[in-house]
């Protein structure tokens, strides 16, 4: 299971809402992957980003950054390799990063374990 992959059960664990991941490395250098998802409230956006990390934890990785934790309106975790972004409804519908990143090709989600 490649690390995106991990974070992705992880985010599934905590019931994400509306989890997206484009392929960003078919059309950008930075990053090879978004990973995009709601939580319902501000309690479950946290509750996501604590279980990717520590998920992640557990095969030795950690975040580069961690932005917008304590507002829990965008909370992006940036693992170099991907980019977790964990958004609140109305956030994520403001920024649409989908939309923004449409010529991104989208990447099936692996069925929670």
């Amino acid at each position: 299971m490649e690390d995106w992959e991990a974070a992705v059960q992880a985010a599934l664990s905590r019931k994400a809402l509306n989890l997206t991941v484009l392929h960003i490395g078919a059309v950008s250098t930075f990053t090879d992957h978004f990973i995009i998802c709601s939580g319902a409230n501000s309690r479950q956006t946290q509750a996501i980003a604590d279980a990717v990390r520590a998920a992640l934890k557990t095969e030795g990785l950690r975040p580069l950054s961690i932005e917008g934790y304590q507002a829990s309106e965008w909370i992006l975790l940036d693992y170099g390799d991907f980019v977790m972004h964990v958004f609140s409804p109305e956030k994520r519908l403001y920024y649409d990063l989908e939309r923004l990143w449409k010529t991104a090709p989208r990447l099936p989600v692996p069925a929670a374990a």
